[in-house]
């Protein structure tokens, strides 16, 4: 004799979608495939997407070439002969390369010794504006005082105040002090800096102010606080001050121009100034040493490019 299942109620039914979900079980249903949409793999949109893609790619590298071009010229110049460097067309490729520039350079000038005074300032300054302006910021940051906004509003201020509107009475300062023609008078005046310290508050901010409360009732001193806490986790502005601080001191001219006179305090911007003479120039030369200037420059940004876009990114700036 054949029997007929019957249906289950509704009540049945659902205890049973229950039990299911208990188990981890999904409830068996009807399965409904939707249209490939412009999000879904082989929809309309995906060739949209990447021929969007294809040309912002494309775009993005003809603005890195638009970049590039002034070095790559640069470089080109420094294997071409004075009367070569300055040819209209540009001729970027040299009728013949010139690999002994950069072999003279170093006997008609003393660039070592300028390379040296360079990278000491460099390293100095940059050592001392990493070390002020994040314990300043911790202070702007961290410590509630009166009139800790103001004081930090009026000093941000001084950003906007262009350099050549106190540069006489700083030269007459420094002249008063006998610190002229030393490297010392330059090392006091960039020891200090507003951007820096704007940069380090706004990293510090991102930290939470429980975790300084906490090491306070551990008994931690604000010095403390600063030194074992606040800096191990401020690795990437620190290191987005010092790549930014190094950069801006071994590229300057004007400070080194104004105060140092003697030829063994140059740096190697001024030292290029020995190419550039009354009557005529060794353009070709002043291309070398450009390009060997670059190097360092470029070596300490690869090293810290990873923590310089994390410190930029995280630091309030975006």
């Amino acid at each position: 004799m054949k029997t007929t299942a019957l249906p289950k109620d509704s009540d049945s039914l659902t205890a049973e979608s229950s039990r299911s979900s208990d188990r981890g079980i999904a409830p068996a249903g009807p399965r409904r495939r939707g249209p490939a949409g412009p999000g879904r793999p082989g929809g309309p949109g995906r060739p949209g997407r990447i021929i969007s893609r294809a040309m912002l790619y494309v775009v993005l590298t003809v603005l890195s070439a638009a970049v590039l071009v002034p070095f790559i010229w640069m470089l080109v110049s420094s294997l071409k002969a004075d009367s070569e460097v300055f040819t209209a067309p540009i001729q970027w490729i040299p009728k013949s390369f010139h690999w002994e520039n950069f072999a003279d350079i170093w006997t008609e000038i003393p660039l070592w010794t300028y390379l040296g005074n360079s990278l000491f300032l460099s390293v100095v300054i940059t050592a001392l504006q990493v070390l002020t302006g994040s314990f300043a910021a911790y202070g702007f940051a961290k410590v509630r005082f009166p009139g800790r906004d103001v004081v930090f509003m009026a000093y941000i201020a001084t950003i906007a105040v262009p350099w050549q509107a106190y540069m006489v009475p700083q030269y007459i300062i420094m002249q008063k002090l006998g610190l002229v023609n030393t490297h010392l008078s330059l090392i006091l005046l960039q020891a200090f800096g507003a951007f820096g310290v704007f940069l380090m508050r706004q990293y510090y901010l991102t930290i939470p102010d429980e975790v300084s409360e906490a090491a306070r009732l551990d008994g931690l001193s604000e010095y403390g606080i600063w030194a074992r806490i606040v800096l191990p986790l401020s690795k990437p502005a620190l290191a987005s001050l010092a790549l930014l601080t190094f950069v801006n001191t071994w590229n300057d001219y004007m400070g080194p121009f104004i105060y140092l006179t003697d030829n063994n305090l140059w740096t190697v911007q001024l030292g290029l100034r020995s190419f550039v003479g009354m009557y005529s120039s060794e353009y070709a030369m002043i291309m070398t040493g450009s390009v060997l200037s670059v190097l360092p420059i470029l070596v300490v940004f690869l090293l810290g490019q990873r923590y310089f876009v994390q410190g930029i990114a995280t630091s309030g700036m975006k």
